[in-house]
C-alpha cells in the first residue's frame, strides 16, 4: 500500500526559508516521478514542482528560482527547499506520486508565511 507522509511545515516570516520532506512507503521509490502541490484556503490545489526518477525537475512559474525539489532514493524521500518565501506561498503542501491511472497523496503540511 502506498503511503506518503509530509513534514516540515511551519510559520515563517516573509523572506524566510523552509524545507519540506515527504517520506514514501509501499513503492519502488526510485522508479517514480514525485511531485509537490499546494492548496491555499478557498482555492484549488495547484502544482508546484516535480522530479523524475532521473532527477529531471520542473517548476511552476510562481516558484521558479525560489524553490528546489530534490530526492534521496536511499531514504525514499523527496524534498522541497523553499527560499525567499512570500505571503502568497501560504498553503497546505501535498506530496504526490502518480502510479498508472491513480494519484496518491499525503495528508499535507501547513506552511504559513506571515510577519
Amino acid at each position: 500500500q502506498v503511503h506518503l507522509v509530509e513534514s516540515g511545515g511551519d510559520l515563517v516570516q516573509p523572506g524566510g526559508s523552509l524545507r519540506l520532506s515527504c517520506a514514501a512507503r509501499g513503492i519502488i521509490f526510485r522508479r517514480y516521478t514525485m511531485g509537490w502541490y499546494r492548496q491555499a484556503p478557498g482555492k484549488q490545489r495547484d502544482w508546484v514542482a516535480t522530479i523524475t526518477g532521473g532527477n529531471n525537475t520542473n517548476y511552476a512559474d510562481s516558484v521558479k528560482g525560489r524553490f528546489a525539489i530534490s530526492r534521496d532514493n536511499g531514504k525514499n524521500t523527496v524534498y522541497l527547499q523553499m527560499n525567499s518565501l512570500k505571503p502568497e506561498d501560504t498553503a497546505v503542501y501535498y506530496c504526490n506520486v502518480p502510479i498508472g491511472t491513480k494519484n496518491y497523496w499525503g495528508q499535507g503540511t501547513q506552511v504559513t508565511v506571515s510577519s
